[in-house]
């Protein structure tokens, strides 16, 4: 990841450049191409290798780049820091989408919605995107075949995503209690849990000013360091519980405030680890607490792995200009409208196959829904030889209802019964699809 260049002070700028700004000023391709820089929020550190279509230092045109920003900045202070950030057009625009969207406003044909088995799913995708984030070494498929089948962990990385689905799954339960400095204590816990070298970091504050954000390769490249001391990270993370749980006194959009206590996590750095889980953690529990009910659905942390060079360097932007929030703002809502698209993308897809669904009820008799859902698993996948605890995980029902199922598919002959190692497994009959309606 590119370290960026702290942003030159404009002001000093302004002052040493007047006549050279008030040229510019006067120049419409000058203000045009600084309207075009604002829409697509560039950093100083990509201004001043761009070729501009006119002469002039780039100096003097971040200088009136940045005059035009302040001139639209809002405000925001916690505790001793100073922050601001830009409301862009797009901004505006997919708030709006979300505020439509995202808090089950969505319109859904026949009964076309999220279901369980897509929670459980979506719960998983986020909890081994967010711990791949954090390093975490293993294949989404070993990953959800370990939380499906109720595997015990076999690795640490295995175990990190173990516990960021519990985890998650904690959050929703969490979802209409306030913040407390002990429920953040409580997630990093369970979020840690078994996966640090000192056991005693689980669940606690840092207890020094050694903790850096580096390169995992490169030892000696070191990308931040927190500023606040240790000593005074309890009593800040009750100032962040406090602004999480109050009513603003200026309004802050709920999704755009959930993205500022996730970078405040980071930014703040309680933990010896876990920092980045806690963070988005936070960041769900208060979109979900706001009633954003599709955000249950959405693994935005898979969005953010799928860009995650973009990640560290939107918290370096806002960092290296004057604490910009505008450059994470904007990388956080673009992933979460990425990860509403995939939803939207599964709705339809859903709808497809609910149609589906209704032929194998009508051509198949005696199966209930589920049972039809069910079969169509081992349709698509014909080769697998499915247990009860995984039909059990994916669909959220009792032990004993996903038995009951798969002998009720046995026994109309949909599905074969294999006994492997004292084992019952399941796989389709190979002349399931060719039967008539039985």
């Amino acid at each position: 990841m590119h370290i960026p260049e702290k942003a030159i002070d404009f002001k000093k700028i302004w002052f040493e450049e007047n006549e050279a700004i008030g040229r510019a000023l006067s120049n419409p391709a000058v203000m045009e191409y600084v309207a075009a820089c604002n829409i697509n929020y560039i950093s100083w550190d990509e201004l001043k290798y761009k070729k501009f279509p006119f002469e002039l230092k780039p100096e003097v045109l971040w200088a009136i780049i940045k005059f035009t920003r302040k001139q639209k900045f809002q405000k925001f202070e916690f505790g001793d820091w100073k922050f601001e950030y830009l409301m862009l057009d797009k901004f505006q625009r997919q708030l709006h989408r979300l505020d439509k969207e995202a808090s089950g406003g969505l319109e859904l044909q026949s009964s076309a919605k999220p279901e369980k088995e897509y929670i459980i799913s979506s719960l998983m995708e986020e909890a081994i995107a967010s711990s791949q984030l954090e390093g975490a070494v293993t294949t989404r498929k070993i990953a959800k075949e370990m939380l499906r089948k109720n595997q015990k962990p076999k690795t640490n990385s295995e175990k990190m995503i173990l516990n960021g689905y519990k985890t998650i799954q904690k959050i929703l339960e969490l979802k209409s209690s306030p913040l407390t400095v002990q429920t953040l204590l409580e997630i990093h816990k369970q979020m840690t849990e078994d996966t640090l070298e000192d056991k005693n970091f689980e669940g606690a504050f840092r207890n020094n000013n050694e903790v850096v954000v580096g390169d995992p390769i490169d030892a000696s490249k070191v990308y931040y360091q927190p500023t606040i001391d240790y000593s005074k990270i309890p009593q800040t993370m009750q100032k962040l519980c406090d602004f999480a749980n109050s009513n603003d006194k200026e309004f802050i959009h709920p999704i755009i405030k959930a993205i500022i206590l996730h970078f405040l996590i980071g930014y703040i750095h309680p933990f010896e680890d876990g920092n980045g889980r806690t963070a988005r953690s936070i960041f769900y529990w208060h979109c979900l607490s706001k009633k954003y009910s599709l955000f249950e659905f959405m693994a935005i942390s898979k969005s953010i792995l799928q860009n995650k060079t973009q990640y560290g360097q939107a918290y370096l932007n806002t960092e290296k200009d004057e604490n910009d929030l505008t450059y994470f703002i904007k990388y956080n809502l673009d992933m979460i409208e990425n990860a509403l698209d995939k939803m939207e993308e599964y709705i339809t897809r859903k709808q497809k196959e609910q149609a589906e669904s209704l032929h194998l009820l009508t051509s198949i008799k005696n199966i209930n829904a589920r049972q039809a859902e069910i079969l169509k698993q081992f349709y698509k996948q014909p080769e697998k030889q499915f247990e009860v605890k995984e039909i059990k995980a994916t669909y959220g029902i009792a032990y004993d209802t996903a038995r009951t199922d798969l002998q009720h598919l046995t026994a109309i002959g949909r599905v074969s019964q294999i006994k492997v190692q004292k084992k019952y497994l399941y796989q389709l009959n190979k002349n399931a699809k060719n039967q008539t309606n039985a």
